[in-house]
């Protein structure tokens, strides 16, 4: 049996105060939070309503959570408006997580379709959760409307992603604006050495499973076994790092989690780029390359925007070509590494010297992921 994956989402510790479910209660007196649908059509858009208890004392008439809620909310109506906030099957009086996505959840455009009461509302929720550090902000689109999640304030990276190119194994890529007004790029020339991961992000991030369907789609592997297409994927990723064995020994102690994990944990990316400069390193004046690191080594993208860089320090990038230590080059590394973590990314770094052939490397590094799933897990 395999173990139950970690689930990277916003962290449970309840830091919403009674003070301020006692102001959305309010708040929301006068607005139906099912929105356009039906107390039980909401729910069931986030819980299994079929295998949740019921709390009625006919317990054989009304077995599940499902009948329950329409006997009192619908056929009956002898349900306060605001006994959602109270139940204790769904955890919105203690779970902060439960919480903020039964708020985002309010303003999904398939249960409020008016965009104007969208837009009041979610600046009630912002309002009423900033004291406690929280805030709903708009993660995917569907035909023009909003989907929002909750996140920590001051956490993830602002904006929607639109351009993941990743794990080229050949000649760099050139790429032009094909509408510069919308940030639309289209790969010119060599984008058969590159991988265009050409999908919304969901407000989960971007999974394995996401991964392997979109790679299966593309390759035309949909009908093979899962575990194939999972095989044909990480062959193609591993590629991609040419002769460097060291960022190969972080891709392998990773992919060992989808094995153990299961594939529902954010997927690891290799060679993706961040900036985009049309010239190469040796085309500009030393030292006055525009964009000192145009490709994160990797990256894992999780919910809330959240967007972890991992990179892999070898000599290159303290020392020139002679191996002599180079104050400008670890300059240029620093400074690119604070302009990340201001925009919200998180930035990690591996010494050469850590990720070594051995025992040794294969713990670190596994405690490292376990640590790190640790921080954003639930």
């Amino acid at each position: 049996m395999q173990p139950t994956p970690r689930r990277y989402t916003i962290a449970t510790a309840s830091r919403i105060t009674d003070v301020t479910r006692r102001r959305l209660v309010e708040g929301l007196a006068a607005t139906a939070w099912y929105g356009v649908l039906n107390e039980a059509e909401f729910l069931g858009r986030l819980y299994d309503l079929d295998t949740l208890p019921t709390t009625d004392f006919r317990s054989t008439q009304f077995p599940t959570a499902r009948e329950d809620i329409i006997q009192h909310c619908i056929a009956n109506l002898d349900w306060p408006d605001d006994w959602i906030f109270d139940d204790e099957r769904f955890g919105l009086a203690d779970s902060d997580d439960a919480l903020l996505r039964f708020l985002a959840e309010m303003l999904h455009p398939a249960v409020r379709t008016n965009l104007a009461e969208v837009e009041q509302l979610h600046d009630f929720l912002n309002q009423t959760l900033v004291h406690d550090g929280y805030e709903i902000v708009q993660v995917d689109a569907i035909s023009g409307a909003p989907v929002f999640a909750g996140r920590r304030i001051g956490t993830g990276v602002s904006g929607s992603m639109k351009n993941l190119i990743f794990a080229a194994d050949g000649p760099k890529p050139e790429i032009v604006f094909t509408d510069a007004l919308n940030n639309d790029v289209q790969v010119v020339r060599n984008e058969q050495f590159c991988l265009i991961y050409d999908r919304p992000l969901a407000a989960h991030g971007l999974t394995w499973t996401d991964l392997t369907r979109w790679w299966a789609e593309c390759e035309g592997l949909t009908a093979e076994p899962p575990r194939e297409v999972s095989r044909s994927l990480y062959r193609r990723l591993d590629r991609s790092l040419g002769d460097n064995d060291a960022e190969r020994r972080i891709l392998r102690a990773y992919a060992e989690r989808y094995v153990r994990l299961g594939d529902d944990i954010p997927a690891l990316l290799p060679q993706v780029y961040l900036h985009y400069d049309p010239y190469t390193r040796a085309r500009h004046v030393p030292g006055d390359a525009p964009l000192p690191r145009q490709r994160m080594d990797f990256l894992l993208l999780l919910p809330q925007r959240i967007r972890i860089v991992i990179e892999c320090d070898g000599r290159q990038h303290y020392a020139d070509e002679s191996g002599r230590s180079d104050p400008q080059r670890y300059a240029e590394m620093v400074a690119e590494d604070r302009d990340l973590r201001l925009c919200g990314y998180e930035v990690y770094r591996f010494g050469g010297a850590e990720l070594a052939e051995g025992p040794a490397t294969e713990k670190r590094l596994a405690a490292f992921f376990d640590r790190l799933a640790e921080r954003y897990s639930t």
